[in-house]
């Protein structure tokens, strides 16, 4: 409608950022930094995010390395972190548990934060390297679903 063009000039559309979110599985190696990387490449560096574990697992399992490389996400700078370091030293508006393990850490020591249960099967298995890559992207397929189910659809 023309006449409603004058109006609207002066108007900036803001679209809002996620809330500031934790993900938490058991060793902090595959899904919860997939996730992370996910929100981030979906809504921008600007968002706050970040993964944990109940265990510190030792470095990012390198097929998540690869699968997210595959959609622009590099882990490889990935360090794990500990869920009692992250839960005393930050305020996130949501804590979403990644394994059985993690929701029965994440409900009870949510501190305030939404707590989330989006139970996702670890993809660590046997088989020949590409079925397990396959595996992998099933998991980062679920994950982004989710994930934009939650927060919405992702920033231009």
């Amino acid at each position: 409608h023309p006449h409603l063009r004058p109006a609207l000039a002066g108007l900036t559309v803001s679209l809002a950022l996620p809330p500031p979110v934790l993900f938490v599985c058991t060793f902090n190696r595959v899904r919860s930094p997939m996730a992370a990387g996910l929100m981030r490449r979906l809504y921008g560096h600007a968002v706050q995010v970040d993964s944990c574990g109940l265990e510190l697992g030792g470095e990012v399992d390198p097929l998540a390395a690869a699968v997210m490389a595959e959609v622009g996400v590099d882990l490889s700078e990935h360090l794990p972190k500990h869920l009692d370091d992250l839960l005393a030293e930050h305020r996130f508006e949501q804590v979403v548990a990644l394994s059985e393990e993690a929701w029965m850490q994440v409900k009870v020591r949510a501190n305030g934060a939404v707590a989330l249960n989006w139970p996702t099967p670890d993809p660590v298995g046997e088989g020949s390297r590409d079925s397990r890559l396959e595996v992998y992207r099933l998991t980062r397929r679920a994950l982004e679903a989710r994930i934009i189910e939650r927060f919405g659809p992702p920033v231009s």
